[in-house]
């Protein structure tokens, strides 16, 4: 009985895509759940230091390379909270299936794109698989392992790979762009797909879904919040890459909040809501996803502007510059399972946020000492690894947190909404933070030029306005760990128990009958 009410508060019954907790496999659907989630979180940045040779290969305009990474984005974004609720409405195991497909079979078309509208049209193929993917893996792993103990090891294992998933993908994009081609950028997904696939023989759920089912997608809500992340995605991106006065900008983000709104004003009043109010409005699954979306915000800025620094300014190639953020991918690992293991169920979420966020401030407050021949171990090496941990930190507390004490049918919503943070906060931190950036260069010039700005002179603009992205990253880490430290409650979190409907419990106890 005590894992019936477990798999009733933390998500789906074992019908719709739970293990028991005995069962002796659910080590190896671990790994399937990693592997998938890797492939997921990699070409969030797989692609960035291959654009230079594809666009090349492909000979497309400098302008047109925005739209290889934006692409993605549109389609991920876009589409989380409506995927999140068909997870349930198809079943895990069916939609992990589709998902892990469909994302390979984009990613061959890919790696074989003969123009530019090829690999676009395969960028965004995979960000519509990937919306599938991403909440059937959480929430595969949070109605797999139920157990306190397990739970923790297991997110552990699974929030190193989504933490660290966006370094790995600097490496790895840049070693097999210098090594082989940009197009095994691409291809690489295909022998991740086919681990996971092979993993599909494991007992990953039976399919939940139902005729009634169908019924209760909230197709309004769907067309709203999907509509409103597209345009407020499209007009951060188009910010970043264009300017904030052209119609395009303002139009998609006034559009977008329009949408937003209305969104809301739904969800209060639907008879079956895409995204329940009861979803976001506890504090603490709420705490998790602002802390997302702050998180999102400055990691974005930072991996982008070090990346930028680490290339134009220290002239590191595409494989240094993966290789030089290898120490931030160890320490965010190590902190993940420290978190998940031996904090989270002492102490609860609240400390990892508020350490993990404060870190970070601290981590790229130091780089705003970077110059232009600044030394790797004086400049970066410390930040890197302080700012890894401190990323680690906050997955373990997120990861588990927003999907704490939801209802079986918004496990995979709950899911999702972790995923959007982290998607929209990027978005919104690129844009502002690329604005910043510019805008550090055209006064830095502005003092310091006595007639035609020399290349020396550009350098050193360039280098102020990277230290000036990292004071209002560390500002916005900083407010964020105020913020979210004192909205999300101390203590551990509650026992999957308290999360149970009757109701809820009645089906799990059915479904095990």
């Amino acid at each position: 009985m005590a894992t019936q009410s477990a798999d009733s508060a933390a998500g789906p019954d074992p019908g719709a895509g739970g293990v028991t907790e005995a069962d002796p496999k659910r080590w190896l659907i671990l790994v399937v759940i990693c592997v998938a989630q890797l492939m997921v979180t990699l070409d969030t940045t797989i692609m960035n230091l291959a654009l230079p040779s594809a666009q090349e290969d492909l000979e497309f305009s400098i302008a047109d390379r925005q739209w290889v990474v934006t692409a993605y984005a549109l389609a991920f974004g876009s589409l989380l909270l409506f995927c999140g609720r068909l997870v349930l409405l198809f079943g895990l195991k069916r939609a992990f299936i589709v998902g892990v497909v469909g994302f390979a079979g984009a990613s061959a078309v890919g790696g074989a794109s003969t123009s530019f509208e090829m690999l676009v049209g395969a960028r965004v193929g995979q960000g519509v698989f990937a919306a599938l993917l991403a909440p059937a893996t959480l929430t595969l792993l949070t109605t797999t392992f139920t157990d306190p103990k397990e739970k923790g090891k297991a997110f552990g294992a699974f929030g190193a790979v989504a933490a660290s998933g966006a370094g790995l993908g600097l490496i790895i994009g840049g070693t097999l762009t210098s090594g082989l081609s940009w197009r095994w950028c691409m291809y690489v997904n295909l022998v991740f797909a086919a681990v996971a696939l092979i993993g599909t023989g494991l007992p990953l759920g039976r399919n939940g879904g139902s005729r009634g089912a169908r019924a209760r997608l909230d197709i309004p809500g769907v067309v709203l919040v999907s509509s409103a992340m597209f345009c407020v995605v499209y007009g951060f991106s188009n910010a970043a890459n264009e300017d904030w006065s052209t119609p395009e900008t303002w139009g998609f983000l006034i559009a977008g909040a329009v949408l937003l709104i209305a969104f809301a004003g739904w969800q209060a009043r639907a008879a079956h809501p895409l995204l329940p109010p009861r979803v976001v409005l506890d504090r603490n699954r709420g705490g998790a996803y602002l802390t997302m979306l702050v998180f999102g915000a400055g990691a974005f800025g930072f991996f982008l502007f070090v990346i930028y620094y680490m290339q134009n300014t220290l002239d590191y190639s595409a494989i240094t510059s993966g290789v030089a953020l290898l120490p931030m991918i160890v320490f965010t690992a190590v902190a993940v399972n420290i978190g998940n293991i031996k904090i989270m169920p002492k102490y609860g979420p609240k400390p990892l946020v508020i350490a993990g966020l404060a870190l970070n401030a601290v981590g790229t407050a130091w780089l705003t000492n970077v110059e232009v021949d600044s030394s790797y171990a004086s400049a970066l090496l410390g930040p890197i690894v302080i700012c890894g941990y401190g990323m680690g930190s906050i997955f373990a507390a997120v990861l588990q947190t927003g999907t704490a004490g939801v209802r079986p049918q918004d496990a995979g919503i709950a899911s999702a909404s972790i995923q959007v943070g982290q998607q929209l906060g990027g978005s919104i931190g690129i844009a502002l933070l690329n604005t910043i950036a510019a805008s550090a260069i055209t006064d830095y010039v502005t003092e310091h030029a006595q007639g035609p700005p020399t290349e020396e002179l550009l350098q050193l603009a360039a280098v102020d306005s990277y230290s000036t992205v990292f004071w209002w990253c560390a500002g916005l880490f900083a407010a964020g760990a105020v913020i979210c430290g004192l909205l999300i409650r101390s203590g551990p979190l509650p026992a999957p128990a308290s999360g149970a409907q009757p109701a809820d419990k009645d089906k799990t106890e059915k479904a095990h009958s």
